[in-house]
């Protein structure tokens, strides 16, 4: 098992903040989140002796997000994701992930992102990088995907280079998981709050109510031996809702430690 943690999880941290912080706590990786990068940040990255695993575009989805800001084109955001597959490319990444974003009423969603999933894989393919289409929570279908199990996402990609970001928060039953475990480049590991009161609202593995155990059982038993990826999101206000209990209030370095303690904890007992 090779553990790393995604900028997301200490998302008002610095990118060197972050490479401290996850270092001290222990993990071999991190998640980078594109928009946390500055100038020579694959020499700081080569210094902190981290890997990069899945790496989050600064435009992370082919359709326009409503919570987040960027190109309101399909276009324009294909463009910047091709553009953010080429520079994270320096990174050496396990893969670059990203999303289809809402249909948001388009009759020609489907077919746009199809389209946009042929460009990225273009791209991927000229720069050497693996890139995952990530399905998301039905929950969160106006927010951010239409695409809400693997075989979906399947359909989608069609017969592209494209593999599978799978997100315990999103898709957690191991039956659905279990036939396509040699599909999957990554995994991204938090709990569900039940219940769950925003789209920014998880909890670190073993503090809710998912199975993590089990699917980590899933996972290993088909042959996966990639990265897992803790990501937390947890709102303080910066997406509107502002929880007293927030997790991204937490000091980086802490939180970056009760994460690893606590994945490990759901790992061991995954042999149950």
């Amino acid at each position: 098992m090779r553990l790393s943690i995604c900028e997301f999880t200490t998302l008002g941290a610095s990118f060197e903040e972050d490479l401290a912080a996850y270092r001290a706590a222990g993990v071999e990786g991190i998640g980078v989140c594109e928009s946390k990068l500055g100038e020579g940040a694959a020499k700081r990255l080569q210094e902190s002796g981290l890997r990069a695993t899945h790496c989050v575009p600064a435009v992370p989805s082919i359709l326009p997000l409503p919570l987040m800001e960027g190109p309101g084109e399909p276009e324009e955001r294909v463009e910047a994701l091709c553009a953010s597959v080429r520079r994270l490319a320096e990174l050496d990444p396990v893969c670059v992930q990203f999303l289809t974003g809402p249909a948001g009423g388009r009759d020609d969603a489907r077919e746009i992102v199809r389209e946009g999933i042929r460009a990225i894989a273009v791209a991927a393919e000229a720069a050497g990088v693996r890139v995952a289409l990530e399905p998301m929570h039905p929950t969160q279908a106006d927010v951010f995907s239409f695409v809400h199990t693997i075989p979906d996402a399947l359909e989608v990609i069609g017969g592209e280079a494209v593999a599978i970001m799978l997100d315990t928060w999103h898709v957690s039953d191991p039956d659905g998981i279990e036939p396509y475990v040699d599909k999957i480049a990554g995994v991204h590991v938090s709990d569900r709050r039940e219940p769950t009161r925003s789209h920014f609202d998880r909890v670190l593995p073993g503090d809710g109510v998912l199975d993590l155990a089990a699917v980590f059982r899933t996972l290993e038993g088909g042959g996966y031996d990639g990265w897992y990826d803790i990501e937390i999101f947890s709102d303080n206000g910066t997406f509107g809702d502002a929880f007293p209990d927030s997790l991204w209030d937490v000091d980086p370095g802490e939180l970056a430690l009760r994460a690893r303690e606590s994945f490990e904890r759901v790992w061991q007992g995954r042999q149950r």
